[in-house]
């Protein structure tokens, strides 16, 4: 289905442990609760001053989290609806934010080239992450060490582990040399995904050594989403998305959503993707203001959906 209801470009999305309900970001300043199962809105919430660039919902309290272009990173209480605490540190616009899985503890990433921890609690700093020399595009936490993954918009992009002696370490993992926006991880095997125009490469935790890549998606790619059966999305500024198979590589399906009407066609990039927690959908946002919501096609067989794909004559070497 598509879900409509904000006046601008819609930048971010997250679902809410439960599985009831999912917000989104956008262009318009707005942040805006949505029902999952029939799409209709029920919350709109107003305070940031710019883009909103970061939503995430906590799972161990009523707590929705958000940051924006206008370097504010707020904390709702969603039993309220009202804003509870400010997390001031960021000189520019904060792109990205991510809740640590199993300590109170928040990771925003700015375009001033830092990433910051908070205590959700206190509001303090606890640590800035420094080492990058350009706009931090995206953050991600993790239980397993590193705990902490950070990307920038440059040639390089450079991971820092967290640990509680306030000691890190840092490496740089040399990339294409055009810019990077995004990553996700695959808990599952131990290993993450990032995305640049050229192509999606997979990486191998802790020392991030290079597994392989996922060729065929020729556009700048700004999301990227994996679900536990090893799916792939990648969602890319021309308004296509591509689905691959995580362990081979496989492109199996490759979908080019409508743009809305009224909408131009330069408007249908994909800024968002994230599957809810049942992975049945697939909800994606996008540039021509809308929420799309994808569910798997239970008609589908092997017969009307061949997969055509043969394995490398050159093994790779197994991760």
């Amino acid at each position: 289905k598509v879900i409509s209801g904000h006046l601008g470009w819609v930048r971010c999305i997250a679902v809410e442990p439960g599985n009831q309900w999912f917000v989104t970001g956008s262009a318009d300043r707005t942040i805006k609760i949505w029902d999952l199962a029939s799409g209709k809105l029920k919350l709109s919430l107003t305070g940031h001053i710019s883009t909103v660039r970061g939503v995430i919902v906590s799972a161990r309290s009523p707590y929705l989290f958000s940051c924006g272009e206008d370097k504010q990173v707020k904390c709702w209480d969603l039993e309220y609806n009202k804003v509870i605490r400010h997390y001031h540190g960021h000189l520019s616009a904060v792109y990205g934010l991510d809740l640590h899985p199993t300590i109170d503890v928040l990771v925003t990433c700015s375009r001033d080239s830092t990433a910051r921890i908070w205590d959700v609690r206190t509001k303090a700093s606890v640590h800035t992450l420094s080492g990058h020399t350009n706009a931090v595009a995206t953050v991600k936490c993790q239980a397993a060490e590193p705990q902490i993954i950070t990307e920038k918009q440059s040639q390089y992009e450079v991971t820092l582990q967290l640990a509680f002696n306030s000691s890190f370490r840092m490496f740089a993992i040399p990339t294409a040399i055009l810019n990077f926006n995004i990553l996700c991880l695959f808990s599952f095997s131990y290993t993450f995904a990032s995305g640049s125009p050229d192509n999606i490469k997979q990486w191998k935790f802790p020392d991030g050594n290079f597994i392989q890549n996922l060729s065929g998606h020729n556009a700048i790619i700004n999301t990227l989403a994996v679900n536990s059966d090893g799916v792939l999305v990648s969602g890319a500024d021309n308004g296509t998305m591509h689905l691959w198979d995580w362990r081979t590589g496989y492109n199996f399906q490759r979908v080019h959503a409508a743009v809305q009407p009224g909408s131009l066609d330069s408007e249908s990039g994909i800024f968002a993707c994230v599957f809810d927690q049942s992975e049945s959908r697939l909800l994606t946002a996008e540039a021509d203001k809308t929420i799309k919501v994808y569910k798997e096609d239970d008609t589908a067989t092997e017969e009307t959906h061949p997969v055509s794909w043969k394995p490398e004559i050159i093994k790779r070497k197994r991760f």
